[in-house]
Order: C-alpha cells, then sequence, then structure tokens
C-alpha cells in the first residue's frame, strides 16, 4: 500500500512524515522544505504476528508494511507553476490514497500560509489544485483521441467519458464518485489515474489540548468530519507534534506515554486502521519456523487469489487451504492440537479469506 500525503505548507504535513517514518525529512518553519517528495517505509503493528513469531520460534518476522510518500506544500495556483507547481503531482499519480493533513490549530509561532487557520478552506485550496491538474490531463487526453474518434466507435465512446468527466471538475467536483456506465468505460477511466478519483483520508492535525478527547470540542475538527462524512472519506485526530515525540520512545515507553496523555492508540495506528479500512483491506497470515508473516488483501479476495500474494505458482496449482483462525491456534498452541480439536478447515477455491486466518497452502505446479 502506498499513500502520498499532501497539505499546505506549514499544516504539520512533514513532522507527521518525520514521525511516522523515522526519515528526517526536513522540517521548517516555510514553505517548500520538501522539495523532493520523500519516501518512507513503515512496518504495520500487528500484535498477533508477534504472538504467532513467538509461538513457532520463527527465524524471521514479515510485517506487512506501508509505503508513504511526503509531498511539497502547495499553496494556490500549484498545477499552473505557483510554488513548486506541477511537480508534486506526478508524485501522487501512483499512491493507493491520499492522506490530506489539515491544520486544526492556532499557533502564532507557525505562520499559515493564507494568514489564518481555517480547515475547509484549506482543503477546499488543496481540492481545486488537483482538479486543475485532472483536467489538464483530460484535456491532452481529449486532443488525443478526437482525431480518430469519427472514425472509430471505440474512440468516440471514450471521447464522451472524458468529456463527462472534465464537465464535472469544471463544476467543481472531484472524480471520485463518478458513475460510469458499463465495464468498457469503468475500465478506460481507471486509465486515467486522476487525483481526484484516489480515495482521502483526512489526518485533522491539532493541539494536545485537543488530543485527549479525539478533537471533539474543535470546531475545526467538526467541520473535517461533516465534509469528510459528505464526501465518503475517513479521519483521524491526530498531534504531529505528539507523535514526533512517541517516534523516539521504545515500545514499552509508548504505552506508558500514550496511557498518560489518555490514549489507547498512535497516530500511525489510527492511520493505518482508517487506510485499511477505506481500501477495504485484510491481513492474512502465515506462520512457521522459517517465517511468520502478514500478507495484506482486498476484502472479498479468495483463497488461489490470496496464495497468489505469495507467489504466481501458489495460486496456478492451487489445491487446498489448511485455514484456522490465529486466536484458535495461539490458544490451543500447535497446528496439530487446533485440528483435533476439529477448528482447522480444508478449504477450496471458493473459499473467502477472513481477516486473521493464518492459512497453509497445498498447491501442485
Amino acid at each position: 500500500m502506498k499513500l502520498g500525503i499532501v497539505g499546505l505548507p506549514n499544516v504539520g504535513k512533514s513532522t507527521l512524515f518525520n514521525s511516522l517514518t523515522k526519515a528526517g525529512a526536513e522540517s521548517a518553519n516555510y514553505p517548500f522544505c520538501t522539495i523532493d517528495p520523500n519516501v518512507g517505509i513503515v512496518a504495520v503493528p500487528d500484535e498477533r504476528l508477534k504472538l504467532l513469531g513467538d509461538m513457532y520460534h520463527s527465524k524471521k518476522v514479515t510485517p506487512a508494511v506501508i509505503e508513504f510518500v511526503d509531498i511539497a506544500g502547495l499553496v494556490k495556483g500549484a498545477s499552473k507553476g505557483e510554488g513548486l507547481g506541477n511537480q508534486f503531482l506526478s508524485n501522487i499519480r501512483e499512491v493507493d490514497a491520499i492522506v490530506h493533513v489539515v491544520r486544526c490549530f492556532e499557533d502564532p509561532n507557525v505562520v499559515h500560509v493564507d494568514g489564518s487557520v481555517n480547515p475547509l478552506r484549506d482543503i477546499e485550496t488543496i481540492n481545486l489544485e488537483l482538479i486543475f491538474s485532472d483536467i489538464e490531463i483530460l484535456e491532452r487526453r481529449i486532443a488525443k483521441v478526437s482525431k480518430g474518434a469519427r472514425m472509430d466507435k471505440t474512440l468516440a465512446k471514450e471521447l464522451n467519458l472524458l468529456e463527462r468527466v472534465k464537465a464535472r471538475l469544471e463544476d467543481g467536483k472531484m472524480a471520485a464518485g463518478f458513475e460510469t456506465e458499463d465495464e468498457d468505460e469503468a475500465a478506460v477511466f481507471s486509465t486515467l489515474n486522476l487525483l481526484t478519483a484516489k480515495p482521502v483520508i483526512y489526518a485533522a492535525n491539532v493541539s494536545e489540548d485537543d488530543l485527549a478527547d479525539d478533537g471533539a470540542s474543535n470546531k475545526g475538527v467538526e467541520e473535517v468530519r461533516a465534509y469528510a462524512s459528505e464526501n465518503g472519506s475517513e479521519v483521524f485526530v491526530i498531534c504531529a507534534e505528539i507523535e514526533a515525540e512517541i517516534s523516539e520512545l521504545d515500545d514499552d515507553e509508548k504505552a506508558m506515554f500514550l496511557e498518560d496523555l489518555g490514549l489507547k492508540e498512535s497516530g500511525l495506528e489510527k492511520l493505518i486502521r482508517a487506510s485499511y479500512h477505506l481500501l477495504g483491506l485484510i491481513s492474512y497470515l502465515t506462520a512457521g519456523e522459517d517465517e511468520t508473516r502478514a500478507w495484506t488483501i482486498k476484502v472479498g479476495t479468495k483463497a488461489p487469489q490470496a496464495a497468489g500474494k505469495i507467489h504466481s505458482d501458489f495460486e496456478r496449482g492451487f489445491i487446498k487451504a489448511e485455514v484456522v483462525n490465529y486466536k484458535d491456534l495461539l490458544e490451543h498452541g500447535s497446528l496439530a492440537a487446533a485440528r483435533e480439536k476439529g477448528l482447522v478447515g480444508m478449504e477450496g477455491k471458493d473459499y473467502v479469506v477472513k481477516d486473521g486466518d493464518v492459512i497453509l497452502f497445498r498447491f501442485n505446479v
């Protein structure tokens, strides 16, 4: 999974990126300190892996990972070359979802690029730049397709789609939610790779005082939540400065620190939960002496396709999947013991993999 972090300058974007990845992206109180996109790979925290790894005495424990791309702060006119211009846009066309950091805190020592804190205005500024960029992409594609559309029904159909999407964007609406008329249109739409079609997770960056009640008393957070709800997006509340402190602690210290703050989980854990939910993802597990590992798949994935995540041969030669829930496996201490209790199922090609399944694939190539 690849997530692109965007936002206006000085909203806490690079501070958040640093704390998530410990990658050391420069963070400073002026625009464009992040000139090249910073990329960091983050392990997905998963207590199940540690417990299974201990049980099997695994030589290696491999978590699922998320790749974060930190993009230079945007300003009005970015799509037309203001600030760093279009440079950032190509960097986030390939991400699975966008994490939009929105400033919901007042601090006279941290300048706001527009002079005041106004979360909805800031969201609109970023959205407009994404819309303008997508319109530019569509105009280029329309110019290319128009030449052959008169003589080719397939191209004529594509042109009709492109013009409808462009009209939607020109109306100030995001491409997310655009309804295609059939599978052919859906296939063409997916090739456009529009920024405004990507799922969005809003990171409402608050002061430490607003963190304990999850931003419930913060008017800005309330506005962001209402906006996200209307647009099918996720929201999580974070204090980027606190996350930066958490990132320097070991696991035991982190647990105590969170408890002192009255928090159940870190911002990274909130973000991962929100992104898995938004993208419809789950993890299944494989466990053994050599390696215990988490594999990320889409909700609804069947056993052969889940096996293909490990290796294409597993999918091609799939015979059966030996499946047990991780809780049952841990409770009984071994696969053999769980099998004796009738807790291990031999599943076929139509089995839909569930979150927390521990699977041993049987295949023949």
